[in-house]
């Protein structure tokens, strides 16, 4: 009775099998094929992150409670490791699915607001600042920009052109915090009767009210900043959209 002999391409099948079930072989076809990690997924997990510190920024300042503070510095650090562990990643990476520049830009940037989210309350508490309604409102706005930007980032893998009008949503809660942040300065230095009141036999009282005014100014003017690196990470947001989409 003659052999039973398998079509070529069965038969080829047979001996990948024994090749992938054998853990040396395995290893060695494994080192000999480029991994691409999943760039898209790394970089939501920062936003993730970012996100997270931006609603516990929002409660610090609706609160004044250290635990909300305390946890936005908490969160900085968890994001810091994920930031240098993203590079580690990006630096082996042997190929990636958009521009390494983009990536790196975008690593960088949403880390970027995180560590403002962190050094604001840092102020706070070295100025012995409470929160007030301005700052509220710049830290609700930073917040809902980073929503933006969030949603952003999760579309790229599947759905790339509809991130262009989160992309917008983050520029425009930048000029919104500018806008908010004019309003706050303004207010600031406004001087009122009671200041006018006050005359040179009181210059503790005068100096206490001008220290006051400069180290609030200071918290204003960081939350301007905070503003800034969002819009960037906004326009590192549209890049990647036009690169791919």
């Amino acid at each position: 009775m003659s052999k039973l002999r398998l079509p070529g391409w069965m038969r080829f099948g047979a001996v990948v099998s024994r090749v992938l079930n054998n853990p040396l072989t395995f290893r060695i076809f494994r080192s000999s094929v480029p991994y691409v990690p999943n760039f898209y997924e790394i970089i939501n997990e920062q936003c993730d992150v970012c996100a997270e510190a931006m609603d516990a920024l929002v409660g610090f300042m609706e609160t004044n409670e250290m635990e909300r503070g305390l946890l936005v510095r908490e969160l900085e650090k968890r994001g810091d490791e994920i930031k240098m562990r993203n590079m580690v990643v990006l630096n082996q990476a042997f190929a990636t699915p958009m521009d390494r520049e983009d990536i790196y830009r975008a690593i960088v940037a949403v880390d970027q607001i995180i560590n403002y989210a962190k050094t604001t309350v840092r102020e706070m508490e070295i100025l012995a600042l409470k929160p007030d309604s301005f700052a509220l409102e710049m830290a609700q706005l930073l917040r809902d920009g980073v929503n933006a930007l969030q949603i952003g980032f999760h579309k790229l893998n599947t759905t790339p052109a509809l991130a262009v009008e989160d992309a917008e949503v983050v520029r425009k809660a930048e000029r919104y915090v500018e806008k908010v942040y004019r309003k706050a300065i303004a207010d600031l230095f406004q001087v009122d009767e009671e200041m006018r009141a006050l005359d040179a036999r009181e210059p503790g009282v005068i100096l206490d009210e001008v220290v006051k005014m400069f180290k609030r100014r200071e918290l204003y003017r960081h939350l301007s900043n905070s503003a800034d690196q969002l819009a960037r990470a906004g326009d590192v947001l549209y890049d990647i959209v036009v690169q791919i989409s």
